[in-house]
């Protein structure tokens, strides 16, 4: 018996399919381009065509299905199948699931304003949750679009995550979502309602929202004409997903309390386990449910590995991955990002990427950027402990980025900590081992501690660690001169 994880990232989508002991028997990845006329937005806009993620999802489920078939295995043997997706990303859909304009993306930085007023409204949830709403979370995507495009407002049936679009195309369902989704669009985690000042305040009706269940709970199955498009098997049962940095934080084999995980996709997400949840009054941070009652406190950054697909087009990075060891630690200071604002280990809209330093040739730029990221990270984890966090010494790692055993071993170096990273980094398998939770097993901890697999471990260097502690100060200094914190 097999589930299938289904990634849709910020680039492309992922699918694996994987039994019970997490051995992969089928894996396909599928990429798509952004329109011109997207890219042509305004400084802060960022957006995506729903549609470009089902066509790359649907190939992609086409090839999983082949080399399942390839294998021996129809595809009915496929026992569940769950989806992830960018966190706080809004699609507009009308009565039948048709989408009515591109997708606000979660890097989206145009509703500060309309942050500020979801705060003022919702003050009683976010004291309770610890956390504040900024310019990279659904709702206040949701109150710009009703403030600026009313007749979208309007036509607009249900507000989705994009998670819940791929739900809706398999299914045919639109009117769902899942908790950890949902937090960003100002879902109640503790009472497990939508609350009452989104309608009330902000005048959003409460039928314009998605119904809300556990990840790992089934909430529809396969339909026909998905099943032909894609070769699925039709009334395969689909069960509520995760965000991406959930998934890949459930990949990376992490599960006792304590135990952090960065996933460094497109951007850098860290989250850990935790018996309470962690508060933060400048909602850098916020904690997700975990599906058997614990928190699962973190944030995410703007950056990650974007700024090398931006800076690096065309260059073999494994080749360049080949000189980091003799060019770190750099005396460059670099922060990593690749548009405008930034929303942790700090929130400023107006952030932007800097160097301080003349880099000698892009073999040294290229680990400057490396080391960018790895300061970041640092920072976001310097700061979780500062709100009450317990960290442990090891910390487990997902994500494309996670591939690179040299940017491994300069992120352990700038953490003094051990990096682990599992045997199949990508955020599907921790959408597999959802899957899989409610169906080959009792509960999410079993399956992952069934499925999730150990695969290289990097301990830091001490010399190394030593000059980075210096460096990293530098850092920290550099965004203080330039106001960002």
């Amino acid at each position: 018996m097999f589930v299938l994880g289904l990634d849709i990232g910020t680039q492309g989508a992922r699918g694996i399919v994987c039994d019970g002991s997490g051995t992969v028997y089928a894996q396909a990845v599928e990429t798509f381009a952004t329109p011109e006329s997207i890219e042509l937005l305004p400084s802060g806009y960022v957006e995506q065509q729903p549609g470009d993620w089902w066509a790359a999802a649907s190939s992609c489920l086409r090839k999983v299905v082949d080399e399942l078939r390839w294998v021996g295995s129809s595809p009915q043997s496929i026992k569940a199948i769950a989806v992830d997706s960018t966190s706080g990303t809004i699609v507009c859909v009308d009565h039948a699931g048709a989408v009515i304009r591109p997708a606000i993306m979660y890097n989206d930085t145009r509703a500060v304003a309309e942050a500020e007023e979801c705060n003022d409204a919702g003050v009683e949830l976010t004291d309770k949750l610890g956390y504040k709403f900024t310019s990279a979370f659904g709702l206040p995507k949701i109150l710009w679009i009703k403030r600026h495009e009313p007749q979208v407002f309007e036509q607009t049936a249900c507000f989705l995550h994009a998670a819940d679009y791929i739900v809706g195309k398999l299914t045919g369902s639109f009117r769902l979502t899942d908790t950890s989704n949902a937090l960003k669009t100002g879902y109640d985690l503790v009472d497990s309602c939508w609350p009452g000042f989104i309608e009330g305040r902000l005048g959003i009706p409460q039928d314009k929202l998605p119904r809300v269940v556990r990840p790992g709970t089934t909430i529809g199955a396969v339909s026909h004409p998905c099943s032909e498009e894609t070769g699925l098997a039709p009334d395969t049962p689909v069960v509520a997903g995760v965000t991406d940095g959930t998934a890949g934080f459930f990949a990376s084999g992490a599960v006792g309390i304590g135990d952090w995980n960065t996933t460094i996709g497109t951007t850098l997400v860290i989250r850990g386990v935790s018996t309470s949840l962690i508060k933060d009054a400048l909602g850098r941070v916020y904690c997700h449910a975990h599906p058997q009652g614990y928190w699962l406190p973190g944030g995410a950054s703007n950056v990650g590995a974007e700024c090398l697909a931006k800076l690096f087009p065309g260059r073999n990075l494994r080749e360049l991955d080949a000189y980091v060891p003799q060019y770190s630690p750099t005396s460059l200071l670099v922060y990593p990002l690749m548009r405008t604002g930034e929303r942790f280990p700090f929130v400023n809209p107006e952030a932007e990427g800097f160097i301080v330093g003349e880099p000698r040739d892009s073999r040294e730029l290229y680990t400057a950027y490396l080391e960018g990221v790895g300061y970041v990270e640092r920072w976001c984890l310097d700061l979780l402990a500062e709100l009450g966090a317990e960290i442990g010494d090891t910390i487990y790692t997902t994500g494309g980025g996670a591939r690179s055993s040299e940017w491994m071993q300069v992120r352990a170096n700038i953490l003094n900590r051990c990096i682990v990273r599992p045997l199949t980094t990508e955020c599907a398998m921790g959408t597999a081992a959802i899957a899989a939770s409610k169906t080959l097993f009792p509960d999410l901890e079993s399956a992952i501690k069934a499925m999730v697999k150990p695969g290289e471990t990097v301990e830091p260097e001490p010399n190394k660690a030593e000059i980075y502690d210096c460096h990293y100060a530098g850092f920290r200094n550099a965004c203080s001169s330039r106001e960002y914190v």
